[in-house]
């Protein structure tokens, strides 16, 4: 094969097993660093976009982020902060009320982005004595920016509910 300067690919390590897909990252860090290879890879996987050097995130055709891996998880503002309740929407309504802070709900689970998180994951326990079941508190990941910057999700919380009554529904 002749020697490209770049070198595009789109979603190389589909269908790959681990060790194969391991190995291909390796062979193209060789040829970035040895042969000065620029290698542009479409994925929709996020720990190989962690990888990038950079990394554009389109949505419908548009540029909605550009930046380092790092440099794109900064934009989400501190740690993400996951709390599990009995009633989440009732949890955020009060964390709302409370400390002023809008919460976000995913998956029955009550989602906030701050800095110091540990401090504040520890003001909500403390004020909602008994509500919370459990909590994690996690550093930004590149899905969390691809979901702020698109907006995307597999389908939206009131169609999920629709296809959960839609299936449950008698025959």
């Amino acid at each position: 094969m002749h020697r490209p300067s770049v070198l595009l690919l789109d979603e190389p390590t589909t269908g790959l097993d681990p060790g194969a897909r391991r190995d291909l990252w390796l062979y193209l860090d060789g040829l970035r660093r040895q042969d000065g290879v620029t290698v542009l890879v479409t994925t929709h996987l996020m720990e190989e976009a962690e990888r990038c050097d950079r990394l554009a995130i389109l949505s419908e055709g548009q540029l909605v982020g550009l930046g380092t891996p790092a440099e794109l998880k900064s934009e989400i503002g501190g740690d993400v902060i996951q709390f599990e309740a009995e009633h989440p929407d009732r949890l955020a309504e009060r964390i709302l009320q409370r400390f002023g802070i809008a919460c976000s709900i995913d998956d029955e689970i009550v989602r906030v982005e701050r800095a110091q998180g540990h401090r504040f994951a520890a003001d909500v326990m403390e004020a909602f004595p008994g509500e919370i079941r459990s909590i994690n508190i996690s550093r930004p990941t590149l899905e969390d920016v691809f979901v702020k910057r698109t907006g995307h999700r597999f389908w939206t919380e009131s169609e999920a509910a629709q296809e959960e009554k839609t299936q449950n529904r008698p025959r």
